[in-house]
């Protein structure tokens, strides 16, 4: 590819590279946790499980992030910003809705 410059308006360095390398990242930080769960039991403490897979969530955040919302780059700092508390507001209702169903259903089962 000899032009491999993506034409978005506002984010003139978006090219390929960047992008695949995000995307194996993305791929690569997805595969661990399974890894960890399916592999990790004889090796590994549950909690030592459930620590590598909220490092390896919290980076995947961070190259998605960096790699494809292109929060660092940026000069329009409003948007770096509401992207970054629209992540940390999914982050956070995923959680409590977990949270809340986990602790329903051991209410239910006790």
């Amino acid at each position: 590819m000899k032009n491999d410059m993506i034409n978005i308006p506002g984010i003139s360095h978006a090219n390929f590279r960047a992008y695949l390398i995000g995307f194996i990242l993305s791929i690569v930080l997805t595969i661990i946790p399974f890894g960890l769960v399916y592999y990790g039991h004889g090796s590994l403490s549950e909690y030592d499980i459930l620590v590598s897979i909220a490092i390896a969530a919290v980076i995947q955040v961070f190259v998605q992030l960096h790699y494809f919302l292109h929060l660092d780059r940026s000069s329009d700092q409003s948007w770096n910003v509401l992207a970054l508390l629209f992540t940390l507001l999914i982050i956070a209702i995923i959680l409590a809705g977990a949270l809340w169903i986990m602790i329903d259903l051991h209410s239910r089962m006790m």
